[in-house]
């Protein structure tokens, strides 16, 4: 099982900067894996080739650009591009997304999304495993009157989804490579998801999917105030109802009560509690909340258990 953070750089003078430097660090304490996540900042697919390209030893993911708002043409460049740069290091994350965000950041009804998902999976994959399409879905199309493949990228780029509930679940397993669940504690894999999205595969002829488990967590003695802070800044979480239901289905009520927090015991205990609840990978995200002694403290422990 490998071992990654979500970088985010906070408050930095130039974000690209600040995000390169980061990664440097989690390298050099033996992390695996650096993610960047998709909101209306920075261009993640961007983003992560960048940092591969200045950190060559350094696997580099998307989690997750929503589906809604954009098209498998631009994806399929964007991560093509992406995989060129990092000669094969690029692992790409889709999500459903929310229909908060959707509706009201780019105006268009969040409808049918496991519908879009599938036909934006059908025809991403014809396109970065082959460099061209001709689909044509409900709701999407897409073909390729020029070539659409990026030389360089020819091994194809791996595709995860932000899958949780069961028809994504059922999605990601018949189309995708694997899943990126969050705030997904180890009881709802191993009694819900893992079986769902493996399931799936099986049926559809494909082999056993990914399972990278992002968990929001951190090492450090302040462990009441830390969680207080956390309970804060995830409670956003608890308005959407995916979110929601995985939490419950991890034992918690607040999406606070699945986030790791405490002593490098604590913590190592919980990363094995996912690595037996059938998570492949491991990302730790939200490692900052702390300050840097902390994050780095976390990144130490990371890093040991990675090797």
């Amino acid at each position: 099982m490998t071992v990654g953070v979500a970088l985010n750089a906070t408050g930095p003078d130039n974000q690209i900067d600040a995000t390169v430097r980061l990664a440097e660090e989690a390298a050099a304490a033996g992390l695996r894996s650096a993610w960047f996540g998709q909101t209306f900042g920075a261009d993640s697919p961007q983003l992560a080739a960048i940092v591969g390209r200045a950190v060559p030893g350094l696997q580099v993911g998307t989690s997750a650009i929503p589906v809604f708002g954009r098209h498998p043409l631009l994806v399929s460049s964007q991560a093509q591009t992406a995989q060129a740069a990092t000669h094969g290091r690029y692992h790409l994350g889709l999500a459903l997304g929310t229909k908060l965000l959707t509706e009201a950041g780019f105006g268009i009804p969040f409808e049918r999304p496991v519908a879009r998902l599938r036909e934006f999976l059908t025809a991403l994959r014809q396109l970065t495993e082959t460099g061209a399409a001709d689909f044509h879905g409900e709701l999407l199309t897409a073909t390729t009157p020029i070539p659409a493949r990026v030389p360089g990228a020819e091994a194809g780029v791996p595709l995860l989804v932000a899958a949780m509930g069961p028809q994504a679940l059922r999605a990601s397993g018949e189309l995708a490579d694997g899943i990126l669940p969050y705030l997904a504690g180890p009881r709802a894999l191993a009694e819900h998801i893992v079986p769902a999205v493996t399931a799936a595969a099986e049926a559809a002829g494909r082999p056993a999917p990914r399972i990278v488990a992002l968990v929001y967590g951190v090492v450090t003695d302040d462990v009441d105030a830390v969680r207080e802070t956390v309970t804060e800044q995830l409670a956003f979480y608890e308005q959407i109802p995916s979110y929601a239901r995985v939490v419950a289905l991890s034992g918690g009520t607040r999406a606070a009560d699945v986030a790791v927090i405490g002593d490098e015991r604590t913590v190592a205990a919980e990363v094995r509690r996912y690595r037996d609840a059938g998570a492949t990978e491991v990302v730790f995200s939200g490692t900052e909340v702390a300050g840097d002694a902390d994050r780095r403290r976390t990144w130490a422990l990371l890093g040991e258990l990675a090797g």
